[in-house]
């Protein structure tokens, strides 16, 4: 576990969503559970891919796969506790894309941090491609 000082606050990211704890997203042990916090990430990452990028989820020439991911749990979070994602883009490469996430309560620092890095491909071939000019403009935003 980090300590609170060092955990990020919401202002070192450039994008906030806001995401709704769910009764089934507590374990046994009365927190939300460890793989919930993945769906969070991968939920406010494509939401801002389709918003502010163009992403066509269902039809789109390219996609992005997750190539890599990995969190760090700081503080346990709960139903019905209001939470919210924070990202940033902490390396743009040609095809790919490292994104630095945060997971925060009502108040104060970081509850989880975490990554995910995509891969952009062609949806058929499955081979990577350069990141789509609209996308990449809306990524470049959260460097």
């Amino acid at each position: 576990m980090a300590e609170k000082g060092n955990r990020p606050d919401r202002g070192e990211y450039g994008y906030l969503c806001p995401v709704d704890s769910r009764w089934s997203d507590n374990d046994i042990y009365g927190h939300i559970n460890n793989v919930v916090y993945y769906s969070y990430f991968d939920s406010t990452i494509n939401r801002y891919l389709i918003d502010q990028g163009g992403l066509d989820i269902h039809g789109g020439e390219h996609i992005a796969y997750v190539v890599s991911s990995g969190c760090d749990y700081l503080e346990a979070a709960a139903y019905p506790e209001s939470l919210v994602v924070g990202m940033k883009v902490d390396k743009l490469g040609n095809s790919s894309v490292r994104y630095g996430l945060a997971l925060f309560g009502a108040a104060g620092p970081a509850k989880a941090t975490g990554f995910v890095v995509h891969v952009f491909v062609n949806r058929e071939s499955g081979r990577p491609v350069p990141i789509p000019e609209r996308l990449r403009a809306a990524l470049e935003k959260l460097v």
